[in-house]
């Protein structure tokens, strides 16, 4: 599985400078078509691990909607996750990406193995400090967080989401320490067990979920399944552990501290927390509004988001993930060449992404009845969910783009820029979701009542649209910042968009996809919601690869000529 350039298990480090980054950096035309075919490949690498770990989530998302539905229980395990979920999102993967991965990358490039192994190894030691501190700050302060960032959940909710939160904020302390496994391993090219490790997450969740769903009853669940998301915490680091140590046999904390590496790291993710910090804010707003709706709302707003993160992680990320090592081995060198990586990123990604949102704007009601509609999740729920994931979608190639533009910006060691822009896509969202959620749903606190504006004779079953709201605040704040980080990056680089032409040809695939889709929907009326969401989408991803081909899109051919290759290997 490995690359070309990767050792497989048992043969040691591979960390020799990339020839084609090498080469790239000094502006050839061949090596930069290379450096694109290696990103490729990596990113292809990225997106099969992610793939699967998301395929497990979905399940994970359907076992838990059977058994709790959109239920009181449904809400405190939504809230439970978030809230501890700081930890990840300051001291995790967004951090290590603008801070550590970069400085890493660029030494194991040099050819400097040993001062790199020190600075990993004084970074770990860090973070089992601060994450171990935090979360035992966490256990102990948990009634306040919870009446901080739930206001609204009161008596058993209340209970119930103290008890969770105080499982899994050691939980999230772990996952913080599998966050930088995964620098390690994709700075040396290992890109698939880093991202595939979640699955073992996953996987304990949905064991526990089937071993005691029908035993006991929804509080004693809920309990279980927070101790099965520890257990899968500790899983999905081990698995990464064996292969951060056999790739880099120069892991140590002395001296690690003083390396100027470390400082350069320390110091890069000073901004890069900061930015993190912003968007757990948007998170916790999101959370804090959320709770003053009506009981079910936290876990339509995650089921919707289950979905709606699928292109994200998928390609997004996924190609972000597989860029930025590689761009930060290109600092110092040509301008153009950062350009040109980027936007071939953009498009990588645009292709993916524009017929994703397409597909959940209109077709999106099939996925979400045959992703959740089982047991205790009824066809309301599921109505509700698509018309939110519709709302999130508005967003969606904003979100995804600026990703990329993101990876950029820290591969030119600038986490200021995507900081402060972060900042004001919070602002942003925070004001629109909250003007937007009341729109459609009353909201009522201790004494304090605001009426529904004008959406307010909407609703599904009788159940509000206060989530529609929400998610259309989000996408407000994420387009938003995707023009603020393409006007500054620009102004870095030179132009790093797609091009109208290509935007243009992409968006009429899809459409084209999307009739065919909704032709194939109107032929399964009368098939169960699963089998019928799996016919949908095969039709549209049949119809929109060809077609997308036809129109021009290299990223098409690319597409056909990797399945291709597969098949006939495996021949």
């Amino acid at each position: 599985m490995a690359d070309r350039r990767g050792a497989s298990p048992g043969e040691g480090p591979a960390v020799a400078p990339d020839p084609d980054a090498a080469a790239a950096g000094n502006g050839g035309a061949g090596a930069v078509a290379a450096g694109a075919r290696s990103g490729r490949l990596a990113s292809v690498l990225v997106g099969a691990g992610i793939l699967l770990s998301r395929i497990a989530g979905l399940v994970r998302e359907r076992v838990l909607a059977t058994y709790f539905g959109t239920s009181l229980q449904a809400d405190v395990f939504s809230a439970g996750l978030r809230m501890p979920n700081v930890l990840q999102n300051l001291l995790g993967e967004g951090t290590l990406s603008a801070s550590f991965i970069p400085v890493y990358s660029e030494l194991l490039g040099q050819g400097r193995t040993r001062e790199a192994g020190r600075v990993a190894g004084a970074m770990f030691a860090l973070l089992v400090g601060v994450a171990g501190a935090i979360a035992l700050i966490g256990i102990v302060l948990a009634p306040l967080l919870v009446t901080l960032f739930t206001p609204g959940f009161e008596g058993q909710r209340r209970e119930l989401t103290i008890a969770v939160v105080r499982i899994v904020f050691p939980m999230t302390g772990v996952l913080v320490l599998s966050a930088w496994a995964l620098g390690v391993l994709t700075s040396h090219r290992r890109f698939f067990v880093p991202y595939f490790a979640p699955v073992l997450w996953n996987a304990a969740i949905i064991a526990t979920l089937i071993a005691f769903g029908s035993r006991v009853d929804l509080d004693a669940l809920l309990m279980a399944v927070a101790w099965g998301a520890l257990i899968g915490g500790l899983l999905q680091f081990g698995m990464q552990l064996p292969w951060v140590l056999r790739l880099d046999r120069e892991i140590g904390v002395r001296g690690g501290f003083a390396e100027p590496g470390f400082r350069d790291a320390v110091r890069n993710a000073g901004p890069a927390i900061l930015g993190r910090g912003v968007v757990q804010l948007s998170t916790y707003v999101d959370m804090i509004l959320a709770s003053l709706l009506a009981i079910g709302a936290l876990a339509r707003l995650r089921y919707a988001q289950t979905l709606y993160v699928l292109p994200i992680s998928l390609f997004g990320i996924s190609v972000a993930a597989a860029e930025l090592p590689e761009l930060s081995r290109e600092r110092g060198g040509a301008i153009t060449v950062l350009r040109d990586r980027t936007v071939g990123a953009v498009r990588r990604v645009a292709f993916y992404v524009v017929p994703s949102f397409v597909a959940f704007v209109l077709l999106g009601e099939v996925f979400v009845a045959g992703l959740y509609q089982a047991g205790e999740f009824g066809a309301a729920d599921a109505r509700i969910v698509w018309l939110t994931l519709a709302a999130y979608s508005i967003g969606l190639i904003a979100s995804t783009s600026t990703r990329i533009y993101q990876s950029a910006f820290f591969a030119l060691r600038d986490t200021k820029t995507p900081a402060r822009i972060a900042g004001v896509r919070v602002l942003t969202s925070a004001a629109a979701g909250a003007l937007l959620m009341v729109q459609f749903e009353p909201v009522t606190l201790g004494t304090l009542a605001i009426s529904a504006g004008v959406f307010a004779d909407l609703s599904v079953a009788g159940l509000p649209l206060g989530p529609v709201g929400l998610a259309l605040g989000a996408a407000v704040g994420a387009w938003v910042e995707w023009a603020l980080l393409r006007r500054r990056l620009d102004a870095e680089l030179g132009r790093v968009g797609i091009g109208a032409g290509i935007a243009a040809r992409t968006a009429a695939a899809s459409l084209i996809a999307a009739g065919g889709g909704l032709a194939a929907r109107a032929a399964t009326s009368n098939v169960d919601p699963l089998p019928a969401a799996l016919a949908v989408a095969a039709v549209f991803g049949v119809i929109y690869v060809p077609v997308a081909r036809l129109l021009g899109l290299s990223e098409a051919q690319v597409f056909i000529d990797s399945v291709r290759r597969r098949v006939l290997r495996g021949r």
